[in-house]
């Protein structure tokens, strides 16, 4: 009987693939000369992952949409500047290194062909698929990203915490809510405020103008969250600079918007699958085609033996 103790492992998997295609040479190739070091780079990181960490269930989420239009609509410039080419209908695509975009759809395959559990969903990022599973975990979660944006669902009551990849995934950061204090000034349910206020050019995040990193701790810590910061504003009496004042207030449409784009979400409608961890492959037969092809040689092979083991 499987009990709530059970470990779920979520990947952030774009995060990771984009860590292995830069990690591993691009001499890594297929037998017809393809690079392929994203796909056996990522499997080499699962790998690793499945043998330090023993999760009971794993889910390879997916960014079905990686710039949704529900954000977009709310903060233009989310992701703006990563736009390769707007598309009237369906996502937005993304910029990605010309070698690395026809390496996805072969880790979709040999993902499909393990039979390691793999969800995006329409109009939602990877990030709102590791919310609402999280959101949902009746047990320990571990959530391995690159992605700091995450750091808002460390929650040590619930077992929740961030697995930081710092060199590969050998090194990893334990991100738990005493990291996050020591770092931030903040716990997870805090950290997404936190970077609301603070902004984040890397996701065309402007946040509120002359309020940093270390202002936005402060302000946190003397009035609890952003609903306690902006009645403050309000408020006369309140502990706020002048200047504070001025562009917290001056940032008031932007403040009404953000969380919504900044929160991930945890309601997405996740399909029905299975999350156990595969001790043999799905489809072998497949998975022997896509090797053969590919060339997945060793990194495969490891992972097989892993996973049987």
């Amino acid at each position: 009987m499987r009990g709530v103790t059970e470990r779920l492992m979520l990947l952030d998997t774009a995060s990771l693939y984009f860590r292995a295609y830069f990690g591993v040479p691009d001499s890594v190739r297929a037998p017809d000369g393809t690079p392929v070091n994203a796909v056996r780079g990522l499997l080499d990181f699962i790998d690793r992952l499945v043998k330090d960490h023993r999760p009971d269930r794993l889910v390879a989420c997916m960014d079905a949409d990686w710039r949704p239009q529900w954000r977009v609509d709310l903060i233009p410039s989310y992701k703006a500047h990563r736009v390769a080419e707007e598309r009237a209908s369906g996502p937005d695509e993304e910029e990605v290194p010309d070698t690395l975009s026809p390496q996805v759809p072969v880790i979709e395959e040999v993902l499909d062909a393990l039979g390691i559990a793999r969800v995006g969903v329409a109009g939602y990022e990877a990030d709102d698929v590791i919310g609402t599973f999280t959101a949902r975990a009746g047990g320990p979660v571990d959530i391995v990203t690159g992605d700091r944006d995450l750091y808002q669902l460390v929650d040590d009551g619930r077992g929740v915490r961030v697995l930081y990849p710092l060199k590969g995934v050998g090194t990893l950061q334990m991100t738990d809510e005493a990291w996050l204090r020591e770092k931030y000034g903040v716990d997870g349910g805090g950290y997404a405020d936190l970077a609301l206020l603070r902004g984040d050019p890397s996701d065309g995040l402007p946040g509120v103008p002359g309020i940093g990193e270390k202002t936005a701790a402060k302000l946190l810590a003397e009035f609890g969250d952003l609903a306690g910061i902006m009645a403050a504003v309000d408020d006369p009496k309140a502990r706020l600079t002048p200047s504070q004042r001025r562009r917290l207030d001056e940032a008031r449409p932007y403040v009404a918007v953000a969380p919504t784009v900044v929160r991930v979400a945890g309601d997405v409608p996740l399909p029905d699958v299975d999350t156990v961890l595969p001790k043999a492959p799905r489809d072998p037969a497949r998975l022997e085609a896509l090797s053969a092809r590919w060339g997945l040689g060793g990194s495969l092979h490891r992972l097989l033996l892993t996973l049987g083991g």
